[in-house]
């Protein structure tokens, strides 16, 4: 069985119904761990103003609190492991953590896959907003560099493919005589490796 732990920071209830207004983004969340729970993933829930003592005793979460503060909370931890950080994920990416949809059938599309899904796409559609967005997302969620330059790379590579296409058309229909640039140096344009370095034309 799975486990989930929530570390909050500091609040007088985590449920989002008690003050004088209600929190809309807590009240859901404490929904959807009920609903977990309800698929046998066993959820643990810890506020750092009454329950400080359980933030001490995790490493993980001991460490992040003294590099990152408090804005680093809330904290989603998996089986040990943190999965999300500074947000309260909604039920969709809850299920990908403990691996199953909501359904309960397990999932391939994790949100890590989708965020790399996601980070592809926006290169694909030249959104700058949407890139940083989504990276930033799939930062928290502890998703690599390497994974992220992987998806770089391969959206670079399924982009190319129809420019060369039109290209090549308008070469036939025009009578152009124009040779298409060299395999190598479209390769050698952007790679995880160059990204990682800091050089390549998307730089």
């Amino acid at each position: 069985m799975n486990q989930i732990q929530v570390f909050d920071p500091p609040m007088c209830c985590s449920t989002g119904v008690c003050g004088p207004s209600v929190d809309p983004d807590l009240a859901r969340f404490a929904a959807d761990l009920d609903w977990l729970a309800g698929k046998e993933v066993r959820v643990e829930r810890f506020n750092l103003a009454q329950q400080p003592g359980a933030f001490a005793d995790n490493e993980a979460v001991r460490t992040a609190l003294e590099e990152q503060g408090n804005e680093c909370l809330p904290l989603i931890v998996i089986d040990g492991q943190i999965v999300s950080q500074g947000s309260y994920p909604d039920r969709t990416t809850l299920a990908d953590f403990v691996g199953a949809g909501e359904n309960g059938h397990p999932s391939l599309l994790s949100a890590q896959v989708r965020e790399l899904v996601a980070i592809a796409a926006s290169i694909a559609a030249n959104c700058e907003p949407c890139l940083e967005y989504h990276y930033d997302k799939a930062r928290k969620l502890g998703v690599s560099a390497e994974d992220m330059n992987g998806a770089v790379a391969i959206s670079l590579t399924v982009k190319e493919a129809p420019a060369r296409a039109m290209v090549e058309l308008a070469d036939r229909l025009m009578g152009r005589k124009v040779a298409p640039a060299p395999a190598a140096a479209v390769g050698d344009c952007c790679t995880p490796s160059t990204a990682a370095a800091g050089t390549g034309c998307c730089q």
